[in-house]
């Protein structure tokens, strides 16, 4: 069953709202909680696209990348 794409839309916002408020209190180069919200990132895009494509056959006009520079899917 898939989710509402609205749902996975905000969830995405809001991801991406966490990851800046981490990355503009990052305390070093390796701070877990930048890392934490940036995988939540990538977790949610990938909801919000596969939430979009089941709802209306839509992609989205970008990808993830693997940590390699790939492209991810």
């Amino acid at each position: 069953m898939s989710i509402d794409p609205r749902v996975a839309l905000n969830s995405l916002t809001a991801a991406l709202e966490e990851h800046l408020v981490a990355a503009a209190s990052r305390r070093g180069d390796d701070d877990p909680a930048v890392e934490t919200a940036y995988f939540a990132v990538a977790d949610a895009f990938e909801a919000y696209a596969d939430a979009l494509y089941d709802a209306y056959g839509e992609d989205l006009p970008i990808d993830l990348l693997e940590e390699g520079g790939e492209e991810q899917g």
